[in-house]
């Protein structure tokens, strides 16, 4: 759709067309001087070149527009498709993670511990959500690197992550 500002010039021109098309037949009728019709002519022919390059402006811009929306729409289906292979990923992911907790046996306490060292949450902030002190957190953390046969917390983080980056 051709912007108002568009149609505006059109109608612009369509009346400067109109009018000088009035002229030239008027001067014809007259006898007017050649150069004088000559300019009329070519007042008209100027007018009609730049309705013609205004549509064709609004045809290429038109044109374009439907390409972007396409390629939007490409781009939107492609994310779409991206985020539920994430989404898949990630829940085979934790219950991989899951999996492995059992294995290990650790209790639910100690699973819901876990999860928050993975997420890189310090034993300060897991105390405060748990509502327990920190030292208790550092106890059971303690546990689930035994438990686990790791000797810290990075070394428990690595333990999941390192084949990622394989």
């Amino acid at each position: 759709m051709p912007s108002i500002k568009t149609i505006a010039i059109i109608v612009i021109l369509l009346i400067i067309i109109a009018s000088n098309t009035f002229d030239l037949i008027n001067d014809f009728a007259t006898n007017e001087s050649t150069w004088h019709i000559v300019e009329e002519i070519i007042v008209i022919s100027l007018a009609l070149t730049l309705i013609a390059y205004l549509i064709h402006n609004v045809k290429q811009h038109t044109v374009h527009v439907q390409q972007l929306r396409q390629e939007l729409k490409t781009t939107e289906h492609f994310l779409e498709q991206s985020n539920t292979r994430i989404h898949n990923a990630r829940k085979q992911y934790s219950a991989v993670i899951h999996q492995q907790f059992d294995d290990w046996q650790l209790s639910q306490s100690q699973q819901q511990i876990a999860l928050l060292l993975l997420k890189g949450l310090s034993f300060n902030e897991i105390a405060a959500i748990r509502d327990t002190k920190e030292k208790t957190v550092r106890q059971q953390a303690s546990e689930i690197y035994k438990k686990s046969g790791v000797t810290g917390r990075h070394a428990f983080s690595a333990w999941f992550f390192e084949d990622f980056l394989n």
